[in-house]
């Protein structure tokens, strides 16, 4: 599939993004969004760039040091939309490489006023003298700790010293309102990853045996991302034995030894927009009967969560429902009791012990998509669905994790199709040992 924002579809859904965020500005506003930084290491080193996901959304430009401003009321009519670049050059093109022009970047954007950085300042000095209010650009997401001033932040700062005297509001709340819903060529781009998702899923599924390591496994999902124009949605987590109830472990440096389990939280990337998937398997192809009896516990609250997944409901609803379901099957798998769970704080439910976070977050240009708690679910969401049970005293935990777009007419499982029963997981592993064995007699 060609890269999303080289299509006239991309430039479409750029531009309608643009018409429905100046519906929601106030008379008389200007609304300025500026690209991330490029990251410094140490030295004279720098990360890859990654693009603001709002202007991204709003442009589908990649480059950095790119500036969007909208004035939908502007006097002059080529002063209602402009895309602001830096002007390509010898140097730059011999150090960095191709930079884009300015018909390229309205074939994207679909936004005719293309103009170099340098003109920024008196166009805008133009525009904030005929402007009431201004709406600026900050993170707003509930869960982020911001701890490195942004472009935009500076930018804030900066507008606000020079221009006191106007109105000025918070873009955030806007772009979470419109972000949160997605349209359906942004689902068929969140599929696409997804199926890329599954192509590396069913990779290591053939691969993972005893003796491997966990970075050997974030290979092999790293070898069929990269060579289908993708990359990791997030820091892949490959986390064998009891790295399983570890949350958040990225190390993936462990040696996967027979009779633990792996869980795999990984997931890709394709044209701006992610997925996000678990799965946990046997190393050695086969679930102990206790493994088997978990797995099938999570798997059965998975299947159930996956049709409670409603418009009408916060995402905080959805944690309630999965509580009550895992708190029964810990009952059922003797890891709670019932007198435990009648003197639990409601606040600090005892099922905690084994599930201590979400079912479920949105997802789009960003894994943990930008929304705000309260907001209630609506066709066009698009959300993970997490259910898991860990017992760290076992030496194990399971996590299962799907994509699931939200409609009308009851939700769409984007990963349906990948193998989700210890079955099906089972059958693939076997194949897969198979196959090694048939290689290896041909030698």
């Amino acid at each position: 599939m060609p890269n999303a924002a080289s299509t006239a579809a991309g430039s479409r859904l750029f531009t309608t993004n643009r018409q429905r965020l100046s519906q929601l500005l106030q008379p008389r506003s200007l609304a300025v969004l500026n690209a991330n930084d490029v990251q410094p290491t140490n030295a004279d080193g720098t990360r890859p760039h990654v693009q603001n996901a709002d202007l991204y959304y709003l442009t589908g430009i990649r480059q950095e040091e790119t500036l969007l401003v909208l004035a939908p009321d502007a006097f002059e009519p080529g002063h209602r939309e402009i895309l602001f670049l830096r002007e390509p050059n010898e140097h730059l093109t011999t150090w960095e490489g191709h930079k884009l022009s300015q018909a390229e970047a309205t074939r994207i954007s679909g936004i005719r006023n293309v103009r170099w950085l340098s003109q920024f300042p008196t166009v805008f000095r133009q525009l904030m003298c005929e402007m009431d209010r201004v709406y600026l650009n900050s993170n707003e997401h509930p869960r982020a700790t911001v701890q490195v001033e942004s472009r935009d932040l500076r930018f804030i700062r900066q507008v606000q010293a020079e221009y006191p005297l106007h109105q000025y509001h918070r873009l955030a709340q806007l772009m979470h309102q419109l972000r949160v819903e997605k349209a359906p060529a942004e689902i068929e781009l969140i599929r696409a990853a997804s199926d890329l998702t599954g192509r590396g899923l069913r990779r290591v599924l053939k691969f993972v045996r005893p003796a491997v390591t966990e970075a050997e496994v974030q290979a092999e999902f790293a070898h069929e991302f990269t060579r289908h124009g993708g990359d990791f949605a997030y820091p892949p987590i490959i986390a064998a034995g009891a790295n399983n109830c570890i949350l958040h472990y990225i190390v993936n440096d462990r040696i996967c030894r027979s009779g633990q389990l792996l869980l795999l939280d990984v997931a890709a990337a394709k044209d701006g927009y992610m997925s996000d998937l678990t799965r946990t398997i046997p190393v050695n192809g086969r679930f102990t009967r206790r493994q088997r009896q978990v797995y099938d516990a999570v798997l059965r609250v998975f299947r159930e969560m996956v049709k409670r997944m409603i418009p009408g409901k916060t995402t905080r609803d959805l944690r309630r429902e999965c509580e009550a379901l895992i708190t029964e099957e810990c009952l059922e798998l003797g890891l709670l009791t019932r007198a435990q769970v009648r003197r639990q704080d409601p606040d600090h439910p005892a099922v905690g012990a084994h599930f201590m976070h979400g079912v479920s977050h949105p997802i789009g240009l960003d894994v943990h998509d930008v929304t705000y708690n309260h907001y209630v679910i609506q066709p066009g969401w698009v959300l993970t669905c997490e259910p898991a049970i860990y017992i760290p005293k076992e030496g194990f935990g399971v996590r299962l994790e799907n994509t699931v777009a939200i409609t009308g007419n009851g939700p769409v499982d984007l990963m349906a199709d990948l193998p989700l029963e210890a079955d099906e997981i089972e059958e693939f592993m076997s194949r897969g040992r198979a196959g090694r064995r048939r290689r290896g007699a041909g030698k």
